[in-house]
């Protein structure tokens, strides 16, 4: 587990998968998350990647979700993340094929503001962030 006091950033499927209660969302990432002391961040990139994708059918079942994220992100308590000119800068020059725009603003903000990120997505390994899972 994490250090009570954590600050952490969540990918978008994780964000997905907590509101919806998915078990896919293993133990550890729930107890994370679900810590009292954790200050969790949800992204703008999320709000971007949810609506986007449900927009253009991939993300169906995120109807409620893609309506209005904010409050999504509010009522579960988590901090919303904007992106700053500093997080578009690191995330144009992080080095590497990885090629989705959500993820690389995701490693940029982690790394930026020094958030582990909570996903089961081995990419954000390679970019050097600390990911939980």
């Amino acid at each position: 587990m994490t250090p009570r006091g954590s600050r952490v950033l969540l990918d978008t499927h994780t964000f997905l998968w907590w509101l919806d209660g998915d078990r896919r969302l293993t133990k550890k990432p729930r107890g994370i998350i679900a810590d009292a002391t954790t200050v969790v961040f949800v992204s703008a990139a999320t709000a971007w990647e949810i609506t986007k994708k449900h927009r253009l059918g991939k993300l169906p079942g995120a109807a409620a979700v893609a309506a209005d994220v904010i409050a999504c992100v509010r009522s579960q308590g988590f901090t919303p993340l904007a992106i700053t000119l500093d997080h578009g800068q690191r995330a144009g020059m992080l080095p590497g094929p990885h090629r989705d725009p959500f993820d690389r603003m995701l490693i940029a903000q982690a790394q930026a503001d020094r958030l582990a990120v909570v996903s089961n997505e081995e990419i954000f390994d390679s970019y050097g962030v600390t990911r939980l899972w």
